[in-house]
This record gives structure tokens, C-alpha cells and sequence, in this order.
């Protein structure tokens, strides 16, 4: 691109380029793109301008939280997204090297809009945005990533590199210690994980942003006593290259390494960290993956008690519609109310603001809870599951066994010309079924006496995602392969 004069009028060509990066680049909550020909730093630098402009028009917002990752270009990146928001008349609040759900934190203490620079799992020839309102609030493209977009093509032309950004701002060293102080304090406080002892937990962090949090919640990086119980730490190195697996733990690939390290050494419990630590899966004591729907219930289970405990007489905990049905059983059999939700991080943090819920969780290991600015946090959610461990005698397969009653497939995705009237098509044909409830929630859901069936488009690929829940494997089997066949044959 060219180099200007800061301030300058965008040229005609520099706006088509940065229009031409966006539009597949910004998501329906987030910003997601290959580097460097859709995200560059001129792109990060537009970006950061915008969004300091939206965040006053939206919410009278003077400052911007800003937190990066460990991804090669992560550093740079902040640092021209930061005097984007300088350029801006803004001022940038930079927090350096973070986890996202510290960044989410960081937006909930101090007040202010948040952006972490990060493409979570994603490969690493990736990069992104997570942007947040003001104490983490979801941003979607209709409640502001909208006229993000919308404004960053228009922003001055500046002088950038893919490195560094001479009139950028320097961390600030007071906040960025602030956060992390607070933000451990509030997970020892919330789950008394500094008192467990007797445990053996490995933690896969993927070469991501676990590896620092380590040392934070469980060593004394953030000036606690370590935790008296074994953390074996796996991949720790800060390396967005990710030279021993994707930090995906979506993929069962990516969850070898842990679940060997478990039975290698004896382990009670595992974790595996996505890229930004977000996200946490969990593996019990003989290597098996944890269902997430499970691991929901159980910490539902534990925060409804304690917002009665509170004086909450029937407190709300949302759960978005692809999760277990064990997990509204057992919200409602431990006396609260389950609220079911559509998939996605930003509606449901809007959702948790208005039903005034205590916490939310989803069937992809996002874990969200009220104390916690209505944000997700994988870090609390594995400490809640290391509290609960080791407050019995049970293990961790026995732990959550009461609340993983039903068989899963797992979210399919398939291929196809038109999702829209694949949809169409597929509620028309829903009487084919025997079907108790149609829905349209998200996607066109079926539900029968002891099964459900959810087929739903993807918002940024031309996509369609499948996901069946049955009380048997060979209903399971079925039910998926009849979807799954009248799929197939309206790809094109």
C-alpha cells in the first residue's frame, strides 16, 4: 500500500483495498482472515480507527481495551490496531500478551470497549478480532461490528508496517498487572481452587495462550501462593506457529497428546486449551473426552447453588439449543430456569444481560458466567471441574456420568449451493418424522420423544451443520444417516 502523510484523506484505491480485505474477512461476530491478503497491518490500523468511532457513537466511549496473542503478526497488529484508535482521537489501553477471556475481563473492571487481537483456533497462517462493548458486552454485526465495517474504509491514510508502528502506544505496564491480579483473584475466589490438594491435573495449552495462564492461576506469576495439587503443563511455549498440533481442540486429533499424558502419568484430570484459552476441553481419569453438555450441567449445577445460596430464588442459566438435554434437566431439578439460546457468543452474552442470568453454556466448551461480566471463560469453567473433583471420592468419568445420559453426533457439516432452501426444503419434509416440536429457533429443529435433530446454516460459509441427539446409539445412527441422505442429495 501507500505510504502517506497521518491524517490523510484515504485514496480511492486504498478504500477499494480495504473494502476488498473486510468483506470476507468480518464475520457475524468477529473478524477472522488470512494474513497478509486479507489482514495486513493498514487493515488492522483501519480497523482499530473505526472502532474507536463506533464505540463513542455507540456507547460515549473515550478509551479501548486492547490485548494480542502470541501469533507471530499478534504484536504488530495490536500495535497498529492501537494508533488506528490514537488516529481516531481515542486513547488506547494496551494490555500486551493475554488470554481472550482476560481481555473480556479487562473490558468488565475498567468499563471500556475491548478488542483481542487473535484468530483463536484457527490456523496459523490466520488472524483476527474479537471486539466487545463496554464490560464485555457481545458486539454482532447489528449492534456495532456493523458500522465497524462500514466506517474502516473510510479511515486516514497512515504510514504502517507489518511490524511495528512508531506513534503507537506502549503497554500500559499498571493496567495489564491490574488484570491479572483481578482476574486470578476472581477465579480463586469463585471456585477456592488454591485450596484443592490431592490432584493430579495435565493441561494441554497447545503452544497458546494457556501457557501463560499457568503460571498465573496456578503458579505465583500474578503473586499467589501456587496451588497445592500437581498441574503437569504440556506445550506451554508461546509459538503461533504451533508446531505440535492445532490448538483446536474441537478436533479429537488435537486431544491425543493429552489424553496419553493423562494415563502416562496417572493423571485425575485433563484440560485442552484452544489458542486464546477461551475455550477448555476436558478429559476424565481413563483419557476419554468429557462431554461438554456434561461439563455444563455440572457447573450450572454449582452456580445455581450458589446464587440461591445469594438469594437468587430461581436463578436463569442459558444454554444454547445444540447442547444435551441432560442440561436443562438438570438446571430445572437443581431449581432454576433454563432459557435455550441460539448458537453464538454475542447473542448469548445479550441474553444473559437481559435475563439477568448467572450463567450460560454452550455445546462447543464455551462456559459464560455472570460474575464474569457475562463472558466466556475457559479457565473458570476447568477450575469449577477441579473444585467439584475434589470434593469427592468419585473420578472424573464417575463425576459426570449423572449428567451425560444421551448419545451425540457431533456437529456435520456439509457443502451445498444453497443452504437457505435446503433449510426450506427440509421443514417441509419435517412431517416425515415423528415429530412432537418444530422450531425455528436457529435453523430448523425437530424434537421427538427421546431424540432431536437440529439442521442450521452456517453464517459465514456456504454451509449447512447437523447435529443429532438420540438415547441410543442405533437411533442415533439412523436418524443421523436420514438427515444426513436428504442433505446429499440437494448439495447443488
Amino acid at each position: 500500500m501507500t505510504e502517506s502523510m497521518s491524517g490523510a484523506e484515504p485514496s480511492p484505491e486504498l478504500v477499494g483495498a480495504r473494502t476488498a480485505a473486510l468483506e470476507p474477512a468480518v464475520g457475524a461476530y468477529d473478524i477472522r482472515g488470512r494474513i497478509p491478503d486479507q489482514l495486513d497491518a493498514d487493515v488492522l490500523f483501519a480497523l482499530g480507527w473505526a472502532t474507536a468511532t463506533a464505540m463513542s457513537e455507540l456507547h460515549s466511549s473515550a478509551e479501548v481495551v486492547v490485548g494480542h496473542d502470541m501469533r507471530p503478526s499478534s504484536p504488530g497488529f495490536a500495535q497498529a490496531f492501537a494508533a488506528g484508535i490514537e488516529a481516531a482521537g481515542y486513547r488506547a489501553v494496551l494490555l500486551g500478551l493475554c488470554s481472550t477471556d482476560q481481555l473480556y475481563f479487562a473490558s468488565g473492571i475498567f468499563d471500556l470497549p475491548g478488542a483481542m487481537i487473535t484468530a483463536s483456533h484457527n490456523p496459523a497462517d490466520y488472524n483476527g478480532i474479537k471486539i466487545c462493548g463496554p464490560r464485555a458486552a457481545g458486539v454482532s454485526l447489528a449492534s456495532g461490528l456493523g458500522r465497524i465495517k462500514e466506517l474502516a474504509p473510510q479511515a486516514p491514510a497512515h504510514v504502517v508496517t507489518d511490524t511495528f508502528h512508531s506513534s503507537a502506544p506502549e503497554v500500559d505496564a499498571d493496567a495489564a498487572v491490574d488484570m491479572r491480579k483481578r482476574y486470578v483473584e476472581r477465579i480463586r475466589t469463585l471456585t477456592r481452587v488454591g485450596e484443592v490438594t490431592g490432584l493430579k491435573v495435565v493441561v494441554d495449552c497447545g503452544n497458546g495462550m494457556a501457557g501463560k495462564l499457568l503460571g498465573e492461576v496456578f503458579g505465583t506469576d500474578s503473586g499467589y501462593a501456587s496451588v497445592p495439587f500437581d498441574v503437569i503443563g504440556l506445550f506451554t511455549e508461546l509459538d503461533g506457529t504451533f508446531p505440535n498440533h492445532e490448538a483446536n481442540p474441537l478436533k479429537p486429533e488435537n486431544l491425543l497428546d493429552v489424553s496419553r499424558a493423562v494415563l502416562d502419568q496417572g493423571a485425575d484430570l485433563g484440560l485442552a486449551f484452544d489458542g486464546d484459552a477461551d475455550r477448555c476441553f476436558f478429559i476424565d481419569e481413563t483419557g476419554a473426552t468429557m462431554s461438554p453438555s456434561a461439563v455444563g450441567a455440572l457447573v450450572a449445577e454449582r452456580e445455581i447453588v450458589r446464587a440461591k445460596a445469594a438469594g437468587i430464588a430461581e436463578p436463569v442459566v442459558i444454554h444454547n439449543l445444540i447442547t444435551s438435554r441432560s442440561v436443562p434437566a438438570t438446571i430445572a431439578a437443581a431449581g432454576g430456569r433454563a432459557v435455550r439460546s441460539k448458537v453464538g457468543h454475542s447473542g448469548i452474552k445479550t441474553l444473559m444481560r437481559t435475563e439477568h442470568a448467572v450463567f450460560a453454556c454452550e455445546h462447543s466448551a464455551h462456559f459464560y458466567f455472570d460474575e464474569f461480566y457475562g463472558a466466556d471463560s475457559g479457565m473458570l469453567a476447568a477450575c469449577h471441574l477441579i473444585a467439584a473433583l475434589a470434593k469427592t471420592v468419585a473420578p472424573a468419568s464417575r463425576l459426570v456420568a449423572d449428567y451425560d445420559l444421551y448419545v451425540q453426533s457431533g456437529e456435520i457439516n456439509f457443502t451445498v449451493a444453497d443452504p437457505d432452501s435446503v433449510l426450506s426444503a427440509f421443514s417441509s419434509e419435517s412431517g416425515h418424522f415423528p415429530t412432537n416440536t418444530v422450531d425455528d429457533l436457529d435453523g430448523i429443529g425437530l424434537q421427538g420423544d427421546d431424540w432431536w435433530i437440529n439442521l442450521r446454516k452456517s453464517n459465514t460459509e456456504p454451509l449447512v451443520r447437523l447435529n443429532v441427539e438420540a438415547s441410543d446409539p442405533e437411533s442415533l445412527r439412523e436418524l443421523t444417516a436420514r438427515v444426513s441422505e436428504f442433505v446429499e442429495a440437494r448439495r447443488q
